[in-house]
This record gives C-alpha cells, sequence and structure tokens, in this order.
C-alpha cells in the first residue's frame, strides 16, 4: 500500500456568483482620527488609523493608550445604533436581490448571491456594443436598471485578466457582478457610509478579496482556473481564514512548524500561511482529521479544514430572514454576590433586550411586531477566579451554565408602556423568580458557608441573603410567532394560541403523576437540606423565597408553569427551522455538573437521580 497520503484537491464550483459587502464609518468625523469601540476594560475593534500605532483588537485600554495616547474610544456597550443602522442597509440590499439569498455576518458584513440576475443580463449582452450594455433590475420592468461598459471590471481585480479570454463565460459573469457591485456600493455612499466589496464564486473567496482594498474599493478575484485560486490562497495567513480559529491554527502551526503550540488565546496574528500548511508533505485530509478531532469537535473538520486551505466553500448564502430566531443580551461579571446587585444588572440587560426587540421585531415607520417571541429564557454560569501564574486549566466559557424558561408575558408587547415600567416588571415578576429557581437563596437564619474561592468580605456582607457567585447572565426571547398574532389576547404567554405544538399544560399537570413514585420529598426542615422533589419542587421553591422576602414583589401568574429547556437543544432546533410552538422538554442539567445520558431514552439524568430513572424503565410495561 501507499505511504503518501492523498493530495488531491476538493472539486470546486465555479456556477456561482458571490458579493461580500463590509460597511463602516458612522461618524465620517472621526474617519481619519484613531478610534477604538471599547467594551468593559478592552478594545472590541479598532480602525485603519489606530492600527497604523500598533492598536489591536482584543488589547486591553491601558495597553491601546500607551501606544496611542491620542486614542478616541467610543463606547461599543449598547450596540442599538449600530444595529439600526445593519437593518436598514440590510434591507437596502435585500430590495436589489431576486432570489432573496442576503444574509449578514455580525452589524458590518452581507453576503448576496447574485447568480440568478447576473446569468439574467450575461444573456442581454450585446457582444457588439459592449461599452453601452445595459444593467436590468427588474425582469418585468425594463426601465430599472443602470448603463455601464461592459468591457471592462469595475474597480479592482486581483488576478491576471487575459485579453483573449473575452469568451469565458464564468469571466464575463464575474464583469457584470462588478458593476452590480458598484451601483450597490454606491447606494450604501448615498446613506452615509463608506464600503468595501469583494466578487468571488464563494463567500470564502469573496470575503478575502474583499479585504484587498479597504475600507471604501472593491475587488474581484479574477481566478479562472485551479492554480490561481491556490496562488491567491497561499499568501493569507492561516488566522485570517474564516473557519480557522485559535485552536486549528495553533495545531497547524506547531505541526508544520514543529513548535510549542501558541497559548495566548488573544492572539490576532499567525506568521504561518496557507501554503505551508497546504504545500507540507504530510498534511492531508486524514492527517487533518487525526490532528483536529476530539472530543466535541466537529464532524469531518479534517475534509472541511482541507476544503478552506484550497479556497472551496460550498455553503450557501442564507436566504434572508425577516426576523431572527432568537435574540439574547450576555454580560460576564467578577462574582456577584447579592439580590441588589443580581436585579441590578438583570435589569440593566433586559432594558438592552427590550431595545433589541424593538429594533430587530418591529417595523420602523408603523411599530408594528413582525413577530412575537413566547419563549423567555435566564442562563447563568458561576464566576471562575483565574490567575495567569495558576496551572490549573481555563474552565470552558460554557462550562456549568444552567437555564430556565417560561412563556414571555403579554404586557412586554404592549403599545404605551414605558420601557423601562416593562423591564422593571419582567425583573420583578418573572427574571428574579426564574432566577432563584436556578439559585434558591439560604433562609437568612442560616449562616453563609464560605465561596470558593473566597470574595472580599465587603462584597459578602452587603445585605442579608447574599451569598451568590454569579459569573454570567443571559436573558434570552426565543421561539417566534408571525406578526399574524398582532391582535391575538396572548393570554399571559405573550403568545396564546399562536403556533401547533405539544400542550406544555397538560405535560405539567402529568407530571406529578408521572413521577411521584420515583420522588424524594422534603422532610419539612426548610433548610433544603439537598433532598429534590421532582414533582412539586418546582412550584415550592419560588413560593418560599417569596415568603422569607427575597422576591420583593408578588410574582405574577405569567412566571407559573416554568420549565427546563436544554440551550443547546433548543438553539439548535431554532436553526433548523422547525414549526412555531414544537418545544422538546429536557431537564436543563449540565453534564459536566454530574449528569450522564440514558442508554434507553437518551435523557440527560442528574446523578442523584439516576437510581430512581433506571427503576422507571424497569417498571415500563414490556
Amino acid at each position: 500500500m501507499d505511504p503518501t497520503p492523498s493530495k488531491k484537491g476538493p472539486r470546486r464550483r465555479y456556477d456561482r456568483v458571490i458579493l461580500h459587502f463590509c460597511v463602516e464609518n458612522r461618524q465620517p468625523s472621526l474617519k481619519t482620527q484613531p478610534l477604538g469601540i471599547k467594551q468593559k476594560g478592552i478594545l472590541a475593534t479598532c480602525n485603519y488609523v489606530a492600527r497604523r500605532y500598533g492598536v489591536k483588537k482584543l488589547m486591553p485600554i491601558a495597553e491601546a493608550r500607551k501606544l496611542c495616547p491620542d486614542l478616541v474610544l467610543a463606547d461599543g456597550e449598547d450596540l442599538s445604533p449600530f444595529r439600526d443602522v445593519s437593518k436598514r442597509l440590510y434591507a437596502l440590499l435585500r430590495s436589489y436581490s431576486w432570489n432573496g439569498r442576503v444574509e449578514r455576518l455580525g452589524l458590518d458584513e452581507m453576503f448576496l448571491d447574485v447568480t440568478d440576475i447576473v446569468s439574467y443580463n450575461v444573456e442581454l449582452l450585446n457582444r457588439n456594443a459592449l461599452p453601452q450594455s445595459y444593467f436590468c433590475l427588474s425582469k418585468t420592468d425594463p426601465e430599472m436598471g443602470f448603463e455601464y461598459d461592459a468591457s471592462a471590471f469595475a474597480g479592482c481585480v486581483c488576478g491576471e485578466d487575459d485579453a483573449q479570454s473575452d469568451e469565458h463565460v464564468l469571466r464575463m459573469r464575474l464583469l457584470v457582478a462588478s458593476h452590480l457591485a458598484r451601483y450597490l456600493r454606491l447606494k450604501i455612499e448615498e446613506e452615509g457610509y463608506t464600503c468595501a466589496c469583494g466578487i468571488a464564486t464563494n463567500k470564502l473567496l469573496a470575503k478575502l478579496v474583499g479585504d484587498k482594498n479597504k475600507p471604501q474599493n472593491q475587488t474581484t478575484l479574477l481566478a479562472l482556473r485551479e492554480h490561481e485560486v491556490s496562488l491567491f490562497m497561499d499568501e493569507h495567513s492561516l488566522r485570517k481564514i474564516p473557519g480557522i480559529g485559535f485552536r486549528t491554527t495553533s495545531i497547524l502551526e506547531a505541526f508544520v512548524l514543529n513548535k510549542p503550540p501558541d497559548t495566548d488565546i488573544f492572539t490576532t496574528t499567525c506568521s504561518t500561511t496557507v501554503g505551508q500548511v497546504r504545500t507540507h508533505p504530510s498534511i492531508s485530509p486524514p492527517t487533518l482529521e487525526r490532528l483536529l478531532s476530539g472530543p466535541g469537535s466537529e464532524k469531518s473538520l479534517g475534509a472541511k479544514t482541507w476544503s478552506l486551505l484550497h479556497g472551496v466553500d460550498d455553503t450557501d448564502v442564507k436566504p434572508a430572514r425577516d426576523v431572527p430566531t432568537q435574540i439574547s443580551i450576555e454580560d460576564t461579571y467578577k462574582g456577584l454576590t447579592t439580590q441588589a446587585e443580581i436585579r441590578h444588572h438583570l435589569l440593566l440587560l433586559t432594558a438592552s433586550l427590550l431595545r433589541r426587540m424593538r429594533i430587530d421585531l418591529t417595523e420602523p415607520e408603523s411599530a408594528r411586531w413582525l413577530a412575537r417571541p413566547k419563549t423567555l429564557r435566564l442562563t447563568t454560569r458561576p464566576y471562575f477566579a483565574f490567575s495567569p501564574d495558576s496551572s490549573d486549566p481555563i474552565p470552558p466559557y460554557n462550562a456549568h451554565r444552567a437555564s430556565r424558561s417560561c412563556p414571555l408575558p403579554s404586557f412586554v408587547f404592549h403599545p404605551t408602556l414605558p420601557q423601562a415600567e416593562i423591564a422593571e416588571r419582567l425583573v420583578a415578576e418573572v427574571l428574579l423568580p426564574l432566577f432563584y429557581k436556578l439559585h434558591p437563596p439560604p433562609p437568612p437564619s442560616t449562616p453563609l458557608l464560605p465561596l470558593s474561592p473566597p470574595l472580599p468580605d465587603p462584597r459578602t456582607t452587603t445585605m442579608q441573603g447574599s451569598g451568590f457567585n454569579i459569573g454570567l447572565l443571559n436573558v434570552c426571547v426565543a421561539n417566534m410567532a408571525g406578526g399574524a398574532a398582532e391582535g391575538s389576547s396572548g393570554g399571559g404567554g405573550g403568545g396564546g394560541g399562536c403556533g401547533a405544538g405539544r400542550d406544555i399544560g397538560e405535560m405539567f399537570r402529568r407530571q406529578e403523576g408521572v413521577l411521584r413514585e420515583f420522588s424524594v420529598y422534603d422532610d419539612g426542615d426548610g433548610d433544603g437540606g439537598g433532598d429534590v422533589d421532582l414533582g412539586k419542587g418546582d412550584e415550592q421553591g419560588p413560593e418560599r423565597a417569596a415568603q422569607q422576602g427575597y422576591l420583593g414583589e408578588t410574582r405574577s401568574r405569567e412566571g407559573d408553569g416554568v420549565m427546563d429547556l436544554d440551550d443547546a437543544q433548543e438553539e439548535e432546533e431554532e436553526e433548523k427551522g422547525e414549526e412555531e410552538g414544537e418545544w422538546e422538554h429536557e431537564d436543563s442539567v449540565e453534564e459536566d455538573a454530574g449528569g450522564s445520558r440514558c442508554p434507553l431514552c437518551d435523557r440527560l439524568i442528574p446523578r442523584f437521580a439516576a437510581l430512581a430513572h433506571e427503576r422507571y424503565h424497569s417498571l415500563e410495561d414490556p
């Protein structure tokens, strides 16, 4: 058997034309000044002027100011203005799409699949009068379009433009697409924003070639043959390739250069190029699969990386969506320990979430709701103290995350209530009860156990009932119902009868009877004691907390009937576009927190309930 690894490149598609737009410059007066966007103590990003001074994104602000004392900082904590502009420009580009394939990437980048409109206009070309060509923007309205010179590319070209290749179909399609890109760029600039654009045959190449002449130009990748694409890809740093992150880069760099992997997870630089990895004699799809595979890794990661190294990206531009599948606001903290801190930060997150909902889910002119989320989810994670000098590994970002979900109250959509009042009610009546289900507070008479790692005394003694250790809060709305529910009453769940699916109320009514035989009931001493009632625990927890004065206000009916949802499963189902209202009910228990999956039903079972669950299966009807 031949020991030499297979070096055959992946198959490439030449049948598409993709545009990648990158928009910037909200405030033209700052264009010539070094500018950074700050979030907490770091720079989320910075402009090109700042980068000339050595400033980089993810750099601590103090270090950035040393490199550039004149650095102008803009607050990036509230991105609502950016989202509003992103939504308007997205709608602008979508209005010129025939197939609806317009995909947003973050706030400032968009992909357009213009294969159909470009192919249509290529067929209309008069080869004897290319300089007097006309681009049709509508099949039904011949007057809707613009004149252009089809004998030359618009903007910059990356690659050799052979004058004898005028009859090459792909070249003509890219040429026509370059003029459409120029027309759309000018439309964006009329809105007051600079824009760069890349034109190529897939999303990866379009994004990379668009970076060539940023921030206010466009570039067409004229690579009609396989080796021309390879030449273009080989010059790029590994970290510049979308889809190849820090972990993959460090592994490949260590393998190719035979050096220890980089441990700085915040680095954005890499001296290793795509060409060094692609042409390495030992690199092949099986080798990449062996190097990159591991627990939790993506399936077929080796084959995917092999394709990216060759500039092959068959992912489609996702069809345009009127509304997102979910909206979430998240922030991290250095250990929130008191009820006052929890309430304060929940209020900030909720206010930001409501602003996002107004921007993303309503029509700008009429403020009519395009969609109404039916589910509210709260996610928390404990705080992990970490010292740079410690040899202990950094816990995964999502370690020990826990979630609770409930129906979103209908008062959230009230047209006249002030958003501040809505946020106050949502926190007091819904989010705090959800929080206390995840983190039941100790009774005031019970002495607090010391936290690990220990927190400063002032923070652990600020008020009665303290003792939390929260490092992350996430508030999310999901399970979108269409705007047809505008006039529905919605009941207390904010969605009423919208959508088909399981009867959640019936599930809860049956839950007590089904689980009664396998429940361990509280002995009534009131201290929690580690005993768990699988049938009634959810109902008693918040009521006991309210009696002890932790909720501050009487809990409303909108908070009743809370059920657990596994974050990853719910988000995956929403991405697949399942029917509205169809929920999969699974306990929100993290496997790394001591749970395991049942081999019979594949449910995630807490360690303390394993024996009871096994008995449940043993008593099932044969």
